[in-house]
């Protein structure tokens, strides 16, 4: 009966306002880790003005990104099968796959650990010149791998408010994150608070302790509202095989798709290191911008891969094409918008973490490329999110694979054989937006995608 009683509480519509209601609220819960992100190197970039803390907090970064994205990909599998049961209108079954997922991604927690603190190591030696770097580097890390598993139980909590149709309450947890770390930071880097004064380090152990605050709040506002009742997300902690395959199944080529992504990232970071400190501090920047200023872009691919499945759960099938150009509508909108602010005021982001003139001087023709790449992933993204609504995640992975060889070829060439600018570099940025969406765009098209069950 009660499941009877909420099934049209789950159910999407794809008018303006339903896309709004529900990508605003996920922009805020993207945006807000990445202010965290950001606010460590704002702090670290004040602790030194030579780029040393700045430099290494792009390595330590992107390899913390990594494990992140493999908790993306599992996030992003559970919430289409989450918003497929929701418009279906099979409640009971949100819970028995919330809780399934909860148990892999803190297995997969303990595994990223243990590969931190014996396998890091080796992988670091083996890829950065800098000595002093890899010790910097490898400190940090066996300190800030131990916030995996909030994370991961935190993003797990993403799929199950967004793919319910519930985004709304996902600030609280995020808000509690942003303001537990920033204070932390600024105790634990400078010592004040009575704390003390960590440098490098007290980012990493601020980190940890907001991501755990972050999640604590969340699941006390789903316990608060009712949320866990009504869904029943207690009630099934016995290791459920059918359940943990179709999680699995869904979620394993988004992982992958995740991982080569961000290994494709460290591909980058690792070359971009082979040009100097400067290289590789600006570089941690420009993935600044992408993280801040590309939050909309990433709420509305989010929000595409919930609503699309949602729909197609609701036997709406036809609708679908509608909904992802308004959504490409909304989203290209914010995008070009920060493009154009970007390119008026770059001196202005760039003035907040603590560099000098030739730093800003050095950054901004970067910024200038990075402004553009962020329009063409608002579109692309839309896109193959709308593939991984389709309950086709393997297709996804294809096109992921594919257009990291395509990107792969392209900095490897240009960063390591030609030794081309830092310019020239992120101009690989266009070619992995372009190949993303060209690839998305034609599998939609194709309709191959219609029918599928998950």
């Amino acid at each position: 009966m009660a499941d009877l009683i909420n099934t049209n509480n789950y159910k999407v519509a794809i008018g303006y306002r339903q896309i709004l209601r529900m990508a605003l609220p996920i922009s805020l819960a993207i945006l807000v880790p990445q202010i965290n992100f950001i606010t460590n190197n704002i702090f670290l970039g004040h602790l030194d003005q030579r780029s040393e803390a700045l430099s290494t907090a792009g390595i330590t970064g992107v390899y913390y990104l990594l494990f992140a994205a493999i908790g993306t990909g599992l996030n992003s599998g559970l919430q289409a099968l989450i918003s497929r049961r929701a418009g279906e209108g099979r409640i009971a079954e949100i819970g028995k796959l919330f809780s399934q997922g909860l148990l892999i991604c803190l297995c997969l927690a303990f595994l990223g650990i243990v590969l931190t603190y014996f396998l890091a190591p080796h992988i670091l030696a083996f890829s950065l010149h800098s000595q002093e770097l890899r010790q910097q580097a490898m400190q940090f890390l066996r300190i800030r791998i131990w916030g995996l598993p909030f994370l991961y139980v935190y993003q797990m909590r993403n799929a199950l408010l967004v793919g319910t149709n519930q985004s709304k309450y996902l600030v609280y947890g995020t808000l509690a994150e942003a303001a537990v770390n920033i204070a932390l930071d600024y105790g634990l880097i400078y010592g004040h608070f009575g704390l003390p004064a960590l440098g490098f380090n007290g980012a990493a152990i601020a980190s940890v302790v907001a991501e755990a605050a972050g999640m604590l709040v969340v699941f006390a506002v789903i316990h608060g509202r009712g949320i866990g009742k009504d869904l029943q997300l207690y009630k099934h902690w016995k290791f459920d095989r059918p359940n943990s395959r179709l999680i699995l199944t869904q979620s394993s080529p988004l992982v992958f798709q995740y991982a080569i992504s961000i290994l494709s990232w460290i591909f980058f970071y690792i070359l971009i290191e082979h040009h100097g400190r400067q290289a590789l501090a600006i570089s941690n920047t420009m993935r600044n911008i992408f993280g801040v200023f590309g939050v909309f872009t990433w709420a509305f691919a989010s929000t595409t891969n919930a609503m699309v499945s949602n729909i197609i759960g609701q036997g709406k099938s036809d609708r679908v094409f509608a909904l992802i150009g308004r959504i490409v509508r909304l989203s290209s909108g914010f995008a070009f918008i920060v493009a154009i602010l970007l390119n008026i005021f770059p001196g202005v982001f760039l003035s907040v973490y603590g560099q000098d003139a030739a730093f800003r001087e050095a950054a901004i023709p970067v910024v200038r490329v990075i402004s553009s790449a962020l329009v063409m992933m608002s579109l692309s993204t839309v896109w193959l999110n709308a593939v991984t609504g389709t309950g086709n995640t393997r297709m996804t992975l294809l096109i992921e694979f594919i257009t990291i060889v395509f990107y792969c070829l392209y900095i490897w060439f240009i960063l390591e054989y030609w030794k081309l600018s830092l310019v020239w570099g992120w101009i690989s940025e266009w070619v992995y937006w372009t190949s993303t969406f060209t690839f998305s765009y034609i599998y939609m098209r194709s309709g191959r995608w219609k029918g599928k069950v998950i």
